[in-house]
């Protein structure tokens, strides 16, 4: 009787360690990277086919986020905003951004410094950089942001 319980015990620690190998292994295969995303080459995206996603501020408009050829990432969205809101307070990160104002009038605030613009102007964010915007204007105000990393983007500062 002796025998039979050693191989019972043998068996179940061999099934135990088979288990946690398998377990490891599919432990690891989940944290295989995800294959490089595509790159982005020239194309054209037509203004209605950006679908609005209704905010607690307004809306935003998607249309890419994805590396390209020379970019490690290369962001753009199309914000509009309420009378009287700001997509967020005051932050910085470390990549750049354009903003492009399509109508209405924002406030930028760089650092503490606020400047009224209107429909043309152009906001740039530079890296690591303190700034945000409000709609100052009586209707809504739309923009369009465009955001980049490249190799020589910095890390993010508190």
């Amino acid at each position: 009787m002796l025998g039979a319980m050693t191989i019972t015990r043998r068996v179940a620690a061999a099934a135990l360690a088979a288990g946690l190998i398998l377990l490891a292994l599919a432990a690891t295969a989940s944290r295989a990277e995800a294959p490089a995303p595509t790159l982005m080459h020239s194309g054209v995206f037509p203004w209605e086919s950006l679908a609005p996603q209704p905010t607690k501020v307004g809306a935003v408009r998607r249309v890419f986020d994805s590396p390209t050829p020379t970019l490690n990432e290369l962001e753009m969205h199309i914000t509009t905003l309420k009378p009287g809101e700001a997509p967020h307070g005051p932050h910085r990160h470390p990549d750049e951004e354009l903003i492009v104002i399509k109508e209405g009038t924002v406030e930028s605030d760089l650092d503490g410094v606020l400047r009224r613009l209107g429909p043309g102007s152009v906001i740039f964010h530079a890296s690591n950089e303190l700034h945000t915007v409000k709609n100052v204007g009586d209707g809504e105000a739309t923009y369009h942001v465009i955001k980049w990393r490249s190799a020589a983007t910095p890390p993010a500062k508190p």
